[in-house]
């Protein structure tokens, strides 16, 4: 079985600041580790396309949507007389010149990869993109997120392919509050979200509706805690039969992640994915769409990756 790996190369044109942790070098890390780790000769490597602002407004409110093509229009003009002209959109996120194209180039390789999916030779996806989404709410920008790249990719699933349910599986150590606020009164999308709590940003926890699945974190949790906490997903994903599954993959609560304080180790993302993969093979011919979230340890996050793409395999 092959697996798609989809990126683009103007995703890495997104450059908040030299310091920033979501910065290029994440991508670069990913790419040398998957080639370093012989994975360039079993998968398959495609270039995604552009998300068309129709495909985008499946998910966020029209009127957000036009204002970061208004905002990026500003930049354009400012372009032309200053250096590196910005917008600061929340306290961590930052419009560059280039964001607005490398957010839609990053949503669109979620839009190809479920193309692959449901119509293309291979099962699987990997989606090695930036900026990250799932922190991007209904109407607003958030934590180092413009678009929400899974919830486009789920609305796109169950608009074109008529997906009647969809799971999404998000194992960032922050909570996908935006995922949430996107689909919290849609029961046909499944929501598990693992993530460390109380932290940013700072929700998650209390209220969920019947179709969510959150699991809050302490600060320290390690592997054995982690499976035990999230294992019960398992038996709810069966019995929600998926006809797709779509993962946020982030890989910031790995231990070595500072922006965390998750004890997790590569073989935690290899149980997860590979227990993912069986219920996929089971309910939904076994189609996946994974999509990077967080993940900021350099070498832990190409690491991780490797790990999570041979599983897929």
């Amino acid at each position: 079985m092959n697996i798609t790996v989809f990126s683009h190369p103007l995703c890495n044109k997104h450059n908040m600041d030299p310091e920033h942790p979501e910065s290029p070098a994440r991508l670069h890390q990913i790419n040398d580790q998957l080639i370093a780790s012989g994975l360039e000769y079993v998968v398959t490597f495609a270039q995604g396309r552009k998300a068309s602002l129709d495909e985008l407004y499946l998910a966020h409110a029209q009127t957000y949507i036009d204002e970061l093509q208004a905002k990026d229009k500003v930049l354009q003009e400012r372009a032309n007389s200053e250096n590196d002209p910005h917008i600061w959109l929340d306290d961590d996120t930052i419009m560059m010149q280039d964001s607005w194209l490398a957010a839609r180039y990053a949503a669109g390789c979620a839009l190809a990869a479920i193309d692959e999916v449901f119509t293309g030779p291979t099962k699987k996806a990997f989606c090695a993109t930036r900026p990250p989404g799932h922190h991007a709410k209904y109407a607003a920008a958030m934590g180092f997120c413009l678009i929400n790249n899974v919830a486009v990719a789920a609305q796109y699933a169950r608009q074109k392919y008529a997906a009647k349910k969809v799971v999404i599986v998000d194992f960032d150590v922050h909570h996908g509050n935006g995922t949430d606020d996107i689909f919290f009164h849609q029961p046909e999308v499944m929501l598990c979200s693992s993530f460390q709590h109380p932290f940013y940003p700072f929700c998650g926890a209390d209220n969920p509706p019947p179709h969510y699945r959150p699991v809050p974190l302490v600060a320290g949790t390690g592997s054995t805690e982690y499976r035990s906490a999230v294992a019960h997903w398992l038996v709810d994903i069966a019995n929600f039969q998926p006809d797709i599954i779509i993962i946020s993959a982030g890989f910031d609560a790995h231990q070595e992640d500072d922006l965390g304080h998750i004890r997790l180790v590569e073989d935690d993302y290899i149980w997860l994915t590979k227990a993912l993969v069986e219920l996929a093979e089971e309910h939904c011919s076994g189609r996946i769409v994974s999509v990077l979230e967080g993940g900021y340890a350099l070498s832990a996050l190409g690491r991780s990756v490797v790990a999570h793409v041979k599983s897929l395999l």
